[in-house]
């Protein structure tokens, strides 16, 4: 218990996902009476599992009535960690899992079910007219379908590259980004801290002779190219981002992969010439493996695909046809009444809601100890559903 206080006292910055489930942070937050042997913010390496007190007396009380002359020693009631019920759940600090959407895809039934024949999606090539050849004309139809409904991002004069993931698209926008000749220096990458953690990691985890991690876009002055990541709504904060570096020779890379109305109020269409979304975030398909480039240079483009090309030999088409399913179905039920005050069959009203009520729990619980502070957000009118309202992103920035 002594470990466990001195643990949270100190001050230092948590980034904790709200994909968490945040009934278990206020758990942590409102408990009054802790009693000993009690376990959290700990590895899984280092938790210890309480005891059964009964199943502990009933072995000692076996021990002492063999017929032997040990004597087996009894540890002081103090020191016997209090029996606790198990409920199986987990707070993991490393990573967040976004399956707090999954009630409503269960409730969407086969609205959503893709049945993929043995004999379909067989060959590489989904479409050789486009520069992104491996890119399925179903899933780019559903990107475009859902963007301008939502109108978060500009798809007209845009070349759209589907990769792994938005981390393949990071990989593939910096490879497309350097130039050819190997004997120049590696451009710097930079953003604005707090960055997602992230970005130093997949920067430099292939050690390209391309590009190398830069540090803070804040504390980069040096007058040669580079190229600097703008992630708005940032993660790990949630605060809405733009360029810091004033130089004539940057090249912006835009991660909007939290820009959508159940995080933040849609103001206008984001017009940028890189920008990059992932499934994972707004709709919560994270198992599907699959994000998109919005991108406004061909050559970039093709670049951006050659690199997928050689790393996998394109992307998945069983998940892009599932993507596709999905982002149609959002789509579709954008234009569908409530039904009741969960949204009814609308998906943003019903991710809206839930960000909502995990905000309003996590900041009732934050406001009960001396420990965090969470940070406030301007409130703005989403021209999309009508709601004003305070940012609630998919991640929450502790201090």
């Amino acid at each position: 218990m002594k470990g466990h206080q001195n643990m949270l006292s100190i001050k230092h910055f948590l980034v904790v996902s709200m994909a968490l489930n945040v009934g278990l942070i206020s758990r942590v937050l409102f408990i009054g009476d802790i009693k000993r042997g009690d376990v959290f913010f700990c590895p899984e390496s280092e938790k210890t599992l309480p005891v059964d007190i009964s199943r502990e007396e009933n072995h000692v009380e076996k021990k002492k009535n063999d017929a032997t002359s040990i004597e087996i020693p009894i540890s002081p009631p103090q020191a016997i960690m209090a029996p606790q019920k198990d409920d199986g759940s987990v707070i993991n600090l490393d990573h967040g899992d976004p399956t707090m959407y999954e009630k409503y895809w269960k409730q969407t039934g086969d609205k959503t079910t893709v049945v993929i024949p043995g004999w379909q999606l067989i060959s590489y090539f989904s479409d050789i007219r486009n520069i992104c050849w491996f890119l399925e004309n179903e899933f780019a139809d559903a990107i475009v379908k859902l963007h301008n409904k939502v109108g978060n991002a500009v798809t007209e004069g845009r070349h759209i590259v589907v990769g792994t993931g938005s981390t393949q698209l990071y990989q593939a926008v910096l490879y497309a980004l350097c130039p050819d000749n190997s004997g120049s220096e590696p451009m710097s990458v930079v953003s604005a801290a707090p960055f997602y953690s992230s970005y130093p990691l997949m920067t430099d985890f292939l050690k390209s002779g391309l590009y190398k991690w830069g540090g803070d876009a804040h504390e980069f002055n040096a007058d040669k190219p580079y190229i600097e990541l703008v992630t708005s709504p940032n993660n790990p904060d949630g605060s809405s981002r733009e360029a810091v570096v004033n130089g004539r020779r940057g090249i912006l890379v835009h991660d909007l992969a939290y820009l959508w109305p159940q995080y933040t109020p849609i103001s206008s269409p984001a017009d940028h010439d890189i920008m990059l979304f992932t499934v994972s975030k707004s709709t919560g398909h994270a198992g599907t493996r699959l994000g998109w480039a919005l991108i406004k240079d061909e050559e970039i483009a093709r670049k951006m695909t050659k690199f997928i090309e050689l790393n996998t030999i394109g992307v998945s088409k069983d998940s892009q046809i599932r993507a596709a399913k999905i982002l149609s179905h959002v789509s579709e039920s954008i234009d569908n009444k409530p039904e009741s005050d969960q949204g009814g069959d609308n998906f943003f009203e019903f991710a809206y809601d839930v960000m909502a009520k995990r905000w309003t729990q996590l900041r009732a619980a934050v406001n009960r100890t001396t420990l965090f502070s969470l940070p406030s957000f301007p409130s703005g009118t989403c021209s999309f559903s009508g709601h004003t309202f305070q940012p609630q992103p998919g991640i929450t920035w502790k201090e």
